[in-house]
């Protein structure tokens, strides 16, 4: 898959990762300047199917253990499910203030792969049926696209159902 350059030049730290693994990506680069960085609006502003794009939710398990579900943006997490798929009683989104700290990204450029710590991670199983699939490149304004099991792959990562 060819990158595409867009107006920007610039790799992301997930981007180097996926060049290292020898991974095939698609870069995206959109605006941000308006402020609309909410997951059906990248996708509108990328030109994907708002189906192909994921938004990466970072959550907090009963016994305090962190959790990264990768789900289609215009979904909502099932947090029975995501406890489930977890092996928790419970799970609670962690607070935005705790994100960076956490992970190293900032909300709305939070990505599944290059995290300060690997943790245990879980992508929508809707994305099996796609060709490629897009999440953050671990910036506001950047995106990747890749095939979904590169992404199961790299992430040590598991599909669930995750989604209501």
């Amino acid at each position: 898959m060819a990158k595409d350059k867009g107006e920007k030049n610039d790799k992301t730290n997930v981007m180097r990762l996926l060049d290292a693994a020898g991974v095939a990506y698609r870069a995206h680069f959109y605006d941000s300047a308006d402020g609309k960085i909410d997951g059906v609006s990248v996708a509108g502003k990328t030109g994907l199917p708002v189906e192909q794009v994921f938004k990466t939710l970072v959550t907090v398990g009963a016994s305090n253990g962190l959790y990264v579900f990768v789900i289609p943006v215009a979904e909502e997490l099932d947090l029975k499910k995501a406890a489930r798929a977890a092996g928790e009683k419970n799970i609670a989104m962690i607070p935005s203030k705790e994100l960076l700290k956490n992970t190293g990204y900032i909300h709305g450029g939070c990505s599944p792969l290059g995290m300060k710590k690997p943790l245990p991670t879980f992508i929508d199983e809707s994305a099996i049926l796609l060709e490629t699939m897009a999440c953050s490149a671990g910036k506001i304004g950047a995106q990747i696209e890749l095939a979904p099991d590169d992404l199961l792959a790299l992430a040590k990562a598991e599909y669930a159902g995750l989604t209501k």
